[in-house]
């Protein structure tokens, strides 16, 4: 360790040795804090004296010679004796030297001996009797024992006018109190080396040296605040540092650092450890609680270990300057004492009347709950706790309580209230809290708030049918409050999971939301929610969800409900109005450190990105709440994230991706919740862009048979009919795809228009093609106006078809550059042909001046069916035209593009980038019939 900001000390030590050496025998007192750096100062000034040719005794008077007199001078005088040795190397010439030898070995002296420290300071006295002067350094000098003291005093007194110089270093405290060695060194004539704390500037002269370069100046005061200039403190983050990372940054405090801090706590008395330790079980009420009543000391006792911990640069008043320094001082305790110790704080604290948070802390870390009162502040706290977002520090104070907890209702209660924490960041955790109180929800045992979170339970892990006996039995409730919370878990119940009561296709009387009073906070946004989804939505509905969506505050019972209304607005044609509003809730989820609602949110707003045609964002989202929860915390809600992941990666046309995807685990009951049926329509979906329209078919079907049969009311906002009719039209039964998408379009409201518009443009696959075109544009208005650009980009891609069927080919180019932006919008690729997407040209004529021919729109329509082996009649009545008409077209075509018959027409419109009839129209027409 080198000497930084020490050389005003350095020359004033020079200045003693030189007065010394001219015969002015001198005391010099090095004082300072622990680690401020006494040794290593002396260490560099004896350095100094190597040439002068000086003798130099050093000693230590440590804590093991204190009850051993003549300790110190004992080792003083074995220093002198062997460098008279080395002087005279024969042995007897060395015992027989008058100027060596002892009479009586002062480390054996019987105690008491009155001429041992006369005797020992004239024997080293002696060594300053020649041409070199004596330099004697004493280390720890407070500790010397009471002989070896008289022996240094006895030797300043006969060496006032002698080439000698005394050094000592001393921290002035022995114990509790002060130095009796200190104070009577003090009462000698001495000049005092007092080592202040590094300043900032020489702390950075430290660092500079330790980097090679000057360090910035936030760096240096970092180091300075965590340590006051401690020398040893700073070496010791700088070890930590250096070892962590090549160049040297803000502080890091590691072993070096903890093992300093415990060599600077373990040089002072006991006492001031045990100030020390109480200062760091308190933290920040250091300073509100008598600290000396728990270290065991007096006021004025704990007020000199405070003190002398501040000089020493762990404290800052009564607060460790570094976390790490309390966290290695109450480490380096017995456990059971630490315990202990908190228990103390504890019963101090709530004695005083402090927070209940403050109290809790101790009482956690004692493992306590006091009988009469402990019970009452750990549950206060754990509320508080949870207000705060502190989930771990709730459940380990109710988990305390629990432990204890004797009442059997009392411990339901608990139970619920520790799950209910749970739940936030981990609902798998809560299942063992949850699960042994499934008897008690049913028999009326717990309140109705403690109730409803177990019902949220059941229906989270898929068991609808005990959930709905659950319900049922919670109708009669006794009060406002009650019932609201029972009509809003029916309505999550119903509406969110999809799941009816036993034999019901509607809710129980008095518990739809949609038939109360919309009671401010949730109850209202619950019925407008309801009025949404029962299509009674106005034009001003979705709005007013989303506007009470804005205050709405998220807590242990209504997660699901502002999920189902952010989902209620996207469906009813508002995705950017529900996209906003579920960022804002996500911002808060994020803040609150809630994972489960970062997870449900985040599924959400993938929905709600694939609900606008960015089927990117929704992959990308999806697959990041996916990842959010583990698999068995999700329950039967992992079916929301799985389906939309499966759907835009079947959408984006990664279909390994999506084939993964289906590899996850599902729990069974999922497919008794809305979250299976949309599963499954994801999966039908996939199975029709990979060439599986049956397998896809077996789906659809069930996802009809499973909301016939569980949940009708769902019935007309999931549109499984217009799946039917896509899957049937794969395998070419266009007949029964016409009825199915009949069927959706009759629905009497409860749809939305992205519903009516993806019915429409299926309708229109079975239709003929000016019956299609003026389908399919009403099908655009529609997804316009709900904002899918994905199904926009299918849709555009479609018309194009038709118009390129009926012969209008500058149309057909014109719509499918609309989809093609579209689909470059959703970054997908282009659902058009290429060709459709470039300017005809025109043939080369080497006989005409009037320069390349071009083919008119009525000429491409004739010679494109002309090309597809339609005869003259059918091509006249296919384009309502006459046989003449006809004739007089194909004439002009072969003409322009130089062919002479209509075998050549094929491979001449090709080379001429002529439109064709397209596969995507091919496809449908023959699907048509």
């Amino acid at each position: 360790m080198h000497l930084f900001g020490r050389t005003r000390e350095l020359q004033a030590l020079g200045e003693a040795f030189t007065d010394s050496a001219r015969g002015h025998g001198r005391l010099v007192i090095i004082t300072g804090g622990h680690g401020s750096g006494k040794t290593q100062l002396v260490h560099e000034f004896l350095t100094t004296l190597n040439s002068t040719g000086a003798h130099i005794l050093t000693g230590t008077a440590g804590s093991a010679e204190r009850d051993h007199p003549m300790g110190l001078a004992g080792q003083l005088l074995r220093i002198a004796q062997a460098e008279c040795a080395m002087s005279h190397p024969a042995p007897s010439a060395v015992h027989s030297s008058p100027d060596v030898r002892r009479p009586t070995d002062p480390a054996h002296q019987p105690v008491g001996a009155p001429a041992g420290h006369d005797t020992a300071a004239e024997t080293l006295l002696r060594l300053a009797g020649g041409d070199r002067p004596l330099v004697i350094a004493v280390d720890d000098a407070h500790a010397m024992d009471r002989a070896s003291l008289q022996t240094i005093v006895h030797l300043l007194h006969r060496g006032r006018s002698r080439r000698v110089l005394v050094v000592c270093a001393t921290s002035g405290h022995l114990g509790e109190t002060r130095s009796p060695a200190h104070t009577e060194l003090l009462r000698q004539p001495h000049r005092r080396v007092r080592l202040a704390p590094l300043s900032e500037a020489s702390v950075g002269e430290l660092l500079a040296a330790q980097a090679g370069r000057a360090l910035p100046g936030h760096i240096r005061d970092a180091y300075h605040r965590a340590t006051a200039g401690s020398p040893l403190l700073v070496h010791a983050l700088l070890d930590d540092s250096t070892h962590s990372a090549p160049e040297i940054g803000l502080p890091v405090a590691g072993a070096a650092y903890r093992q300093a801090v415990l060599s600077l706590l373990h040089r002072g008395a006991p006492g001031h450890v045990r100030v020390a330790r109480a200062l760091a079980a308190l933290g920040g009420l250091a300073g509100t609680v008598p600290v000396g009543e728990l270290a065991g000391t007096t006021p004025a006792g704990t007020q000199e270990a405070v003190d002398v911990l501040n000089s020493s640069g762990l404290l800052d008043g009564h607060a460790f300057r570094h976390p790490t320094a309390a966290a290695a001082v109450l480490e380096d305790m017995d456990a059971v004492a630490r315990t202990r110790l908190h228990g103390r704080i504890a019963h101090l604290l709530y004695r005083s009347g402090a927070p209940a948070v403050e109290v809790a802390r101790h009482l956690r870390l004692a493992d306590l709950v006091p009988a009469g009162w402990g019970a009452g502040i750990l549950r206060t706290a754990a509320e508080q706790a949870l207000a705060a977002d502190d989930v771990e520090r709730c459940t380990d104070y109710l988990g305390l309580v629990l432990r204890d907890c004797a009442d059997e209702r009392e411990r339901h209660a608990l139970s619920v209230a520790l799950a209910r924490a749970q739940w936030r960041t981990n609902p798998a955790a809560a299942t063992p809290h949850l699960e042994p109180l499934r008897e008690a929800a049913l028999a009326g045992e717990l309140s109705m708030r403690d109730a409803a979170t177990v019902l949220r339970y059941l229906l989270w892990q898929g068991d609808t049918e005990l959930a709905a006996q659950a319900v049922a039995t919670l109708v009669h409730a006794q009060s406002p409050a009650d019932a609201q919370i029972v009509a809003e878990v029916e309505f999550v119940r119903q509406w969110f999971y999809g799941v009816a009561l036993p034999g019901k296709g509607a809710p129980v009387a008095g518990l739809d939301p949609r038939r109360r009073q919309a009671h401010a906070g949730t109850g209202g946004l619950a019925a407008r929610v309801a009025a949404l989804i029962g299509g009674e939505a106005t034009d001003d509905s979705a709005a007013a969800v989303a506007q009470a969506l804005q205050g709405h505050q998220l807590d242990h019972l209504n997660l699901e409900l502002a999920a189902m209304s952010l989902l209620a607005v996207a469906h009813a044609d508002r995705p950017a109005i529900a996209a906003d509003a579920c960022d804002a809730l996500l911002e808060r989820a994020v803040e609150r450190r809630a994972t489960t609602w970062q997870a449900l949110l985040g599924s959400i707003r993938a929905e709600i990105a694939l609900l606008q045609g960015d089927v990117t964002t929704a992959s990308q989202g999806a697959l990041a709440a996916l990842g959010t929860l583990r698999a068995e915390s999700w329950g039967v809600l992992i079916g929301l994230p799985l389906s939309t992941a499966i759907s835009a990666h079947t959408a984006l046309g990664s279909y390994d991706e999506a084939e993964e995807l289906l590899k996850h685990d599902v729990p069974e009951p999922m497919f008794r919740t809305v979250f299976g049926i949309q599963y499954l329509r994801a999966r039908g979906h996939h199975f029709l862009a990979t060439d599986r329209p049956f397998a896809a078919l077996g789906d659809f079907e069930t996802c009809g048979r499973l909301l016939r049969e569980g949940n009708p009311s769902l019935q007309k906002g999931i549109p499984w009919r217009s799946d039917l009719a896509l899957a049937n039209l794969r395998i070419g039964k266009a007949r029964t795809a016409r009825e199915w998408a009949e069927e959706q379009l009759r629905l009497p409201g409860g749809h939305s228009s992205r519903a009516r518009a993806m019915a429409l443009r299926l309708l229109a696959a079975t239709c003929k093609p000016h019956r299609r075109a003026s389908l399919l544009r009403e099908s655009i208005d529609l997804l316009k106006a709900c904002g899918d650009r994905y199904a926009l980009a299918q849709a555009y891609a479609d018309l194009s078809a038709a118009h390129y069927e009926l012969g209008e080919y500058a149309r057909a180019r014109l719509v499918a550059r609309q989809a093609a932006r579209e689909a470059e919008a959703c970054r997908i690729e282009s659902p058009v042909d290429a060709h459709l997407l470039e300017d005809p040209v025109r043939p080369d004529s080497a006989d005409s001046d009037a320069g390349p021919a071009i083919l008119s729109d009525a000429e491409c329509r004739v010679a494109g069916l002309a090309a597809l082996g339609y005869t003259n009649r059918e091509i006249s009545a296919r384009l309502h035209v006459t046989i003449s008409t006809v004739e007089q077209h194909l004439t002009r075509v072969y003409r322009k593009l130089n062919v002479a018959n209509r075998s050549e027409l094929p491979s001449k419109m090709l080379d001429h980038r002529i439109p064709k009839l397209s596969d995507r129209w091919a496809g449908t027409h023959s699907s048509a019939g």
